[in-house]
This record gives C-alpha cells, sequence and structure tokens, in this order.
C-alpha cells in the first residue's frame, strides 16, 4: 500500500511538471511572440496629402504649395561645434531663421532614442532654396525633405467659402488619429466642413528596429489615402467680379441655381486666409477685430438683418395659408395706420399713401398699409408659422459649419426670448420684416427660390451630394400674382427696382427691401434722407431676384449693409451680375 502512495505522489508531481513545461513552451508561445514583435517592430506612420479645393471650372482654389523643410541629424552633442556650424550655415542661407529658436527646437527633441533627423524649419518655399540647395545638401548633417503647405491663390475673394486650415489642438487631436499626426486641422468653411474627406487615412511603413530603437529594414508598406480632392459649382471668376464690384461698401451676395447649386457666395470686405497658413502677428489679428464692417464674420451664412420688405411675396402666401381667401381684398393706403387704444401710427414708406392695392401692386410698389392691415387679421402666430414653411428662420442645410438661423418671432419666441408678452404693434413691424425678424441673405436666395419655383432648394457648394428639392404647397391662386409683382419691380415704371434692372439682357423678377437700422421716433413726420445719416444709421439695402422670369434658373440675392435704399443700392450690382451671367452663357439652353 506504501508503494501505491508513493507511486502516486511521483506520478502527480510529472504530471504537474509536463504540465507546466506544456504550458510554458507551447501555450505561452503566442503571448511571448506577440511581445518580441513589439519589442522589435514599430509603425511610423504616414502623413497623407490633402486634397485640393477646385471651382467648377478646374481653377485651384485651395493647393498644396511645394517647398522644403530642414531638418539637423540627431545625436549631436549640444555645445558641438557640429550643431553650431550647422545652425550657423542655416541661418546664413535665411536670415529670418533664428538660431537660439532652432537650438532650442534641436535640444528638446534630441535623445539617444531618437534616430530621426530633427525638423528645426517647417516651409521653405522652393524659390528661396533652389539658390542654396546645392551648398547645403552637402553638408552631413542636414536633410532637406520636400514639404506642402496650404496656399489659397485667390485669397480673400474665396476666404468665407474656403476657409482655412490651422495647427490642432489637444482636444482636437483626441478625436482623429489622422489630425493628431498631420498636425493641422480645417479651421472653418469648406476646409472644417469636409476636413475628413481633404485629410485623407493614414498609412504606415511597419519598421524593423534594434534595442535602441535604430530602423534596420522596412517589413510592409500601406499606402495613405490621400489627394481626396473637392469640385464646387462655385464660378470664381464670378465671386471676383462680384467681390470688385462692391468696393468698398460692404454686404454679402448669394448667386444659386434654384436647383440649389451655389455659383457665387461673397461676404465683403474679406481676409486674407493666407496669414494663418504662417502664422498671424498680433498687429495683424488686432486690425481685422477692430475693424467695424467686420471681415471675419461671414456675412452671406452669419450676418443676420431685417429683411424689410424682401419677405412681403412671402409674407402675402402666409396670410393666405392661415385665412385662405384674404388676398381677394384689396386695401387703402392712405399712408398710415393706427393701432391700439392711443392710436399709435404705422406709417407707410409714401406718406401720400397708394390708395387702393391689390397684391400685385403691394409688391410692385411696395406698401407697408396692405400688409399692416392684412396682418393684424391673421396674428403673429400664424404668419410665422407660413414663414419657416417657406425657409426663413430655419437652417438652409448648406455644407458649411455654423449656420446662422435667423429669426421669425411669434408669442411663445418673445417670451421664451424676453418673458415679455407680444403686442399688436410688433405684429406690424413684422409683416414687413421688421422690429425682431431677422434672415441671413442665403436663407433669402433659397426663400427666393421657393418663391420662383414653388421648390425649397438645399443650397450646395460641393458636388459629392445628391440634391435635395423640397416641393412645398403654396396658395397656386395666388403665387402667379406674387410672381407678376416681382416682374413689376423689375420690368414697369413705378417698381421699386425698375430704374436698375430694366433692359437687362434676360428678363429678372425681384423685390427690393430697406431695412431700417435705428428707429424712428413716433413724433417724426418727416423721415431724414438715407444719405443725410450717418453712415452706420442707414438702412441696409436689400434685392432679391430670379430669372429668367418665364423659366426660373437661378437666384440672385443682394445685401449691401448701410446702402440706403433697395434699388438704388442693390439694384446696379445684381443688374451687373446678371449682365456677366448673360455674357458667360449661364442662361444658354442645355
Amino acid at each position: 500500500m506504501r508503494y501505491k502512495i508513493v507511486f502516486a505522489i511521483f506520478f502527480v508531481f510529472w504530471m504537474v511538471l509536463v504540465g507546466r513545461l506544456y504550458y510554458i513552451s507551447v501555450q505561452s508561445n503566442l503571448y511571448y511572440e506577440k511581445l518580441a514583435k513589439a519589442n522589435t517592430f514599430k509603425t511610423i506612420p504616414i502623413v497623407p496629402i490633402r486634397g485640393e479645393i477646385f471651382d467648377t471650372n478646374g481653377k485651384l482654389l485651395a493647393m498644396n504649395q511645394i517647398g522644403f523643410s530642414i531638418s539637423i541629424k540627431p545625436h549631436l552633442k549640444k555645445d558641438s561645434s557640429e550643431l553650431t556650424q550647422a545652425i550657423q550655415a542655416l541661418h546664413n542661407a535665411f536670415n529670418d531663421l533664428n538660431q537660439t529658436v532652432m537650438h532650442n527646437v534641436y535640444t528638446k527633441k534630441n535623445s539617444p532614442y531618437n534616430h530621426k533627423f530633427i525638423k528645426v524649419a517647417d516651409f521653405i518655399p522652393y524659390k528661396d532654396m533652389i539658390g542654396v540647395y546645392p551648398h547645403l545638401s552637402l553638408n552631413e548633417n542636414i536633410l532637406i525633405e520636400a514639404e506642402a503647405k496650404r496656399y489659397y491663390p485667390y485669397g480673400k475673394y474665396v476666404a468665407h467659402v474656403i476657409g482655412y486650415i490651422g495647427h490642432s489642438n489637444q482636444e482636437e487631436n483626441a478625436q482623429d488619429t489622422t489630425v493628431k499626426e498631420v498636425g493641422r486641422i480645417g479651421k472653418s468653411s469648406l476646409e472644417k466642413q469636409y476636413n475628413t474627406h481633404l485629410q485623407g487615412e493614414l498609412g504606415a511603413n511597419v519598421v524593423k528596429v534594434t534595442a535602441t530603437n535604430k530602423e534596420v529594414e522596412i517589413i510592409q508598406t500601406i499606402p495613405a489615402k490621400e489627394n481626396r480632392n473637392l469640385n464646387l459649382f462655385l464660378d470664381i471668376e464670378l465671386q471676383k467680379m462680384i467681390y470688385d464690384r462692391f468696393g468698398k461698401s460692404a454686404g454679402a451676395v448669394v448667386v444659386m441655381k434654384t436647383t440649389g447649386e451655389v455659383l457665387a457666395a461673397v461676404s465683403t470686405p474679406s481676409y486674407d486666409p493666407n496669414i494663418f497658413t504662417t502664422g498671424i502677428s498680433h498687429a495683424q489679428w488686432k486690425e481685422l477685430q477692430e475693424d467695424f464692417d467686420r471681415p471675419f464674420t461671414n456675412k452671406f451664412l452669419n450676418g443676420q438683418y431685417p429683411p424689410g420688405s424682401s419677405i412681403k411675396m412671402g409674407m402675402a402666401l402666409a396670410f393666405e395659408m392661415a385665412k385662405p381667401g384674404i388676398l381677394n381684398r384689396n386695401e387703402y393706403c392712405k399712408g398710415h395706420i393706427e393701432v391700439g387704444a392711443t392710436n399709435h401710427k404705422f406709417r407707410c414708406w409714401k406718406s401720400r399713401g397708394h390708395g387702393s392695392v391689390d397684391l400685385r401692386k403691394a409688391i410692385r410698389e411696395s406698401c407697408d398699409v396692405y400688409f399692416y392691415n392684412k396682418s393684424l387679421e391673421v396674428g403673429i402666430n400664424n404668419m410665422a408659422k407660413g414663414l419657416r414653411l417657406m425657409g426663413l428662420g430655419v437652417p438652409t442645410g448648406i455644407d458649411l459649419p455654423h449656420e446662422s438661423v435667423g429669426i421669425v418671432p411669434d408669442i411663445e419666441w418673445k417670451m421664451k426670448r424676453y418673458k415679455k408678452s407680444w403686442y399688436l404693434g410688433e405684429t406690424v413691424n413684422a409683416s414687413i420684416g421688421q422690429g425682431y425678424t431677422l434672415s441671413t441673405p442665403l436663407q433669402m436666395a433659397r426663400h427666393t427660390a421657393l418663391i420662383a419655383t414653388s421648390s425649397l432648394p438645399t443650397p450646395l457648394l460641393a458636388d459629392i451630394h445628391q440634391q435635395h428639392i423640397e416641393k412645398i404647397s403654396l396658395p397656386e391662386e395666388f403665387l402667379p400674382e406674387a410672381r407678376k409683382g416681382m416682374y413689376d419691380v423689375c420690368n414697369t415704371p413705378g417698381g421699386t427696382a425698375y430704374n436698375y434692372m430694366r433692359n437687362l439682357p434676360i428678363v429678372v423678377a425681384g423685390k427690393t427691401g430697406t431695412s431700417q437700422v435705428v428707429g424712428i421716433p413716433k413724433d417724426v413726420k418727416v423721415r431724414m434722407k438715407e444719405e443725410e445719416m450717418d453712415y452706420y444709421h442707414r438702412s441696409h439695402a436689400w434685392l432679391t431676384t430670379y430669372a429668367p422670369y418665364e423659366k426660373p434658373k437661378i437666384v440672385v440675392t443682394v445685401l449691401v449693409e448701410h446702402g440706403g435704399h433697395g434699388g438704388s443700392a442693390a439694384g446696379p450690382i445684381a443688374a451687373d451680375i446678371y449682365k456677366w451671367l448673360h455674357k458667360n452663357g449661364y442662361f444658354d439652353s442645355k
């Protein structure tokens, strides 16, 4: 029995020993193999080349400018003659390279485990490098490599459309591995909206290394996914013409096909986005920030202005949608109406009045009293509901970030915003696009496309999305009359844009708007002329149009800040745009 016990103990001992040997030699092999590979192989990211941006005719709007970066060989001692001579040689070749800065950058990144050359100059233009390259390339401690920098050849003309790229921050790096490796990211407009598309995807080199991290050989290369270009509907020559046409005036223009393709989107004044690719100076930043005309603000997207009379077609249709048949009745304009117990006067722009006014005349001559009277019957909530359905006070959906949505006020909105009740006088003001009502030029262009076609398009700058057009049910009985009123505005005597929009090579329909910047005291009977006011107290001038009148293809919306009257300030600009479009074949049958 004793032998059996000893044998059993002996047997169990050897089984445990054999099992442990099996685990160490076989089972844990994968683990140790993985650990060994981690110690002998490393993955080095390959940074993709950022895609470029083109206009509708293939002209470059954002490109990668070719130049060179400069690096210094690692493991040079801090005070060695080799390092000093290399830095001195670079300073002699490029006087703007600071020796102290280069030395500090080098010593910070130098370590026994770093076997890569250390970059001390991010970008040297090709024209500056070409003359000194033969001399510098002979220095074994200096490495010159090809480098790309973002460049915007049209500068200020497309700053608010294209945007710019800049150094990425910690938060942006944490969200995207590619951004972290590239070190730059789109900061605004299309560069931001399509950053993921434009930047591409990282590639990688799998490299065999020694225990001290020295590269021995490349085992595998995974190419980066790069050069993802972006093609726009925008025509840069049209964009330039409009910007230059504005001169020193501030404002915005949107030129858009009725199907949503944006041909031009101008915000003026502007800025040169190239200053951000090399680093903006404090003086430049201060100058831009203190400019009263706000060059940084994208006015077609984020500029929010009282739309004034430019929304009168939509407002009239909103009346009809809320109270069918209301547009069948004319209104009599004697130059003002009186509202409330205090008989507060709300004046028409024409102090003598317009007499009997139907819908077409109300739009042609922009009679305010017509809209005052009908708004008091319909009420602000119904007005707001109709305007939002027609694209005002809501996002347009354009492929740009941070779009402003304007304001289409109602009772609930005011209570939430100001904790106050709504007054009848505010309804009257809202009926002619004043008071709390605010709109962006882009919203107005989209709204005009709806009036012209009964369809609400989603504006698009880039052609990588499918067009989206929403059919809106509008009062079909009165929509033709609204359009006729817009025709009269531009083509018949008495129309508020007749002097500037007649005799064009294409028949245009439109509506002017003059939106007040400062209120008029109720005891003032004769208003000061716009040209007599201080510049920043003058009204904003609107003109929103479409053409051809019979078969609408293109919308042109012009907003001139502090321009005074819509027709006289915005009319000549719109007229020149239509002449250009006609000359360049945009109305040719296709």
